[in-house]
């Protein structure tokens, strides 16, 4: 399978302590290969909301997987929809890819040439790790946050550091311990907000970490729920040529999880580096219906504004029930929170799928707390129903 990287990749690769026996394994990664998404789906099960064998999803409240509690916005997904019907070709126009370049760049004030789009933000999220990271510089996040770093540094055999959220820090990523705990990492992942907790990591912070961080190593900053929040983002650091790579996806606010579209946005030189293994193969091949229904997003704010709206109407809510029963929770900026339970959590979710109601789960290191995607209104109120009838 390493004969799917270039040569120039392969040699960037041994020249940086990867060995030849993990050639194949890159490639793997890169390419989506059967043996990683064998390891990903084993090794990062918990990573997924299990949906019971037999049981018709379709008659669930589903609050378990951060997906968005309602479909993209009517006006996107039309024209995701006439899309299909030009599927014979890989660009109808010659211009889609070239559009929703454009489109995001407008939108945020950002250099073009900055803007990758893929099919979703997993690969760039990976192959951001294989670029800069190796066998002797290390990946360090958050614990808990989103674990698809975990799995990628594992199956290459990369050192892993995992900084515990803290109480006294308000459950934010703390850039100063991570930077403590391996002063020669290759890579700096920040999930912000946070996936599970919601909780925004201050500009300032990831400020500090890209301006103390060792050389040549990246800021990863991950803002797949940044939409839901009132915090700045990180493009910022990006137009000031910082050795910063954001990911964007349209999985959370534009409800397109289904359809699997993501950007990654960074200096050109380091999206050079990041496309030197297989060339530019997954930035192109990408499903037109996404990329349709996804440039039209971007446009409409008012429409992102008022399903923000409706978010937070929904968490308010549940966050005073769960005040008024004196449960704890973690406050949140995004469009999930984690209780904490006290108690273990798997037989809770259990009680909750006896209710018909998915939760989410747990990280290894908070066994007692499960996370809640916040869903409609309806959803949030049927939750806390079940809640009170669970959790006398």
């Amino acid at each position: 399978m390493s004969d799917t990287l270039t040569k120039e990749g392969r040699e960037d690769l041994l020249s940086r302590g990867y060995s030849r026996r993990h050639l194949g394994r890159v490639a793997a990664v890169l390419g989506a290969g059967m043996a990683f998404q064998a390891t990903l789906r084993n090794a990062h099960a918990r990573a997924l909301t299990a949906i019971p064998t037999g049981v018709d999803v379709t008659k669930l409240v589903r609050i378990g997987s951060n997906e968005c509690w309602t479909g993209p916005f009517p006006a996107a997904a039309k024209l995701g929809a006439e899309a299909v019907f030009h599927g014979n070709r890989y660009d109808p126009t010659g211009m889609m890819r070239t559009n929703l370049i454009k489109t995001f760049a407008a939108t945020e004030n950002m250099p073009e040439e900055t803007i990758m789009p893929w099919g979703g933000s997993s690969d760039p999220l990976c192959r951001t790790i294989v670029t800069f990271c190796s066998p002797t510089r290390g990946l360090v996040t958050a614990d808990p946050s989103y674990e698809a770093g975990w799995v990628t540094a594992e199956w290459l055999k990369i050192p892993l550091t995992k900084v515990p959220l803290d109480a006294q820090n308000g459950y934010k990523t703390d850039v100063r311990a991570m930077l403590k705990a391996n002063p020669n990492a290759g890579v700096y992942y920040v999930c912000s907000p946070n996936n599970p907790t919601g909780t925004v990591t201050p500009l300032e912070d990831i400020a500090w970490l890209v301006e103390n961080k060792p050389k040549d190593a990246i800021v990863l900053v991950d803002e797949a729920y940044i939409h839901f929040s009132d915090s700045p983002s990180a493009l910022s650091l990006v137009r000031a040529g910082k050795d910063v790579v954001v990911l964007r996806t349209f999985s959370k606010m534009f409800a397109m999880a289904g359809l699997r579209l993501g950007l990654s946005i960074t200096r050109p030189d380091l999206h050079k580096k990041m496309m030197r293994y297989d060339g530019e193969n997954q930035s192109y091949m990408l499903p037109i219906p996404a990329v349709a229904c996804g440039t039209k997003s971007l446009t409409m704010h008012a429409d992102i504004a008022e399903r923000k709206r409706e978010m937070i109407a929904a968490r308010n809510m549940t966050f005073a029930h769960l005040q008024k029963r004196g449960i704890r929770y973690i406050p949140s900026d995004a469009n999930m929170f984690v209780i904490d339970w006290q108690r273990p959590a798997a037989p809770i979710k259990d009680a909750f799928l006896q209710e018909k109601i998915l939760i989410g789960r747990s990280w290894p290191v908070w066994p007692n707390a499960s996370r809640i995607t916040v869903g409609s209104m309806a959803e949030m109120k049927a939750f806390c129903a079940a809640l009170d009838r669970i959790i006398t």
